[in-house]
């Protein structure tokens, strides 16, 4: 399976939150491959910039040393945003789906708005 890692399933990976589930965590140490989007990336820069979170310096250098995948924002992943219904406002949760949509990948999220979409999802609390 290639997952997507929306912005908490990250976060919690990062910091070995108890919140990522056990099934989730099987489900990223068995992915053939991991993606993050820059989305995600964008997200966290935000937070941080407005104090939601606390800096995470070392993040590009800790996703490619641990092999994930970073996915740009490509002309097929806003073709794909523009159609997309608004069953979800959050603009990062809706480039997620549509770059799952274009690249074929399964995203691990704990936001049960993925599963309106024509998206596999996997419940990043479980």
């Amino acid at each position: 399976m290639r997952l997507l890692l929306d912005t908490n399933a990250l976060l919690w990976l990062l910091a070995g939150d108890p919140r990522l589930g056990a099934q989730a965590r099987h489900e990223v140490e068995a992915a053939a491959e991991l993606v993050v989007s820059a989305a995600s990336l964008w997200e966290i820069a935000i937070k941080v910039s407005v104090g939601k979170l606390a800096a995470l310096p070392g993040l590009p250098a800790v996703l490619a040393e641990s092999g994930v995948r970073r996915l740009g924002i490509e002309d097929e992943h806003l073709r794909r945003l523009e159609s997309l219904p608004w069953h979800h406002r959050d603009p990062f949760d809706r480039l997620l789906i549509a770059q799952a949509q274009a690249e074929a990948l399964t995203v691990l999220t704990a936001d049960p708005a993925f599963g309106d979409y024509a998206v596999p999802a996997r419940d990043a609390r479980r």
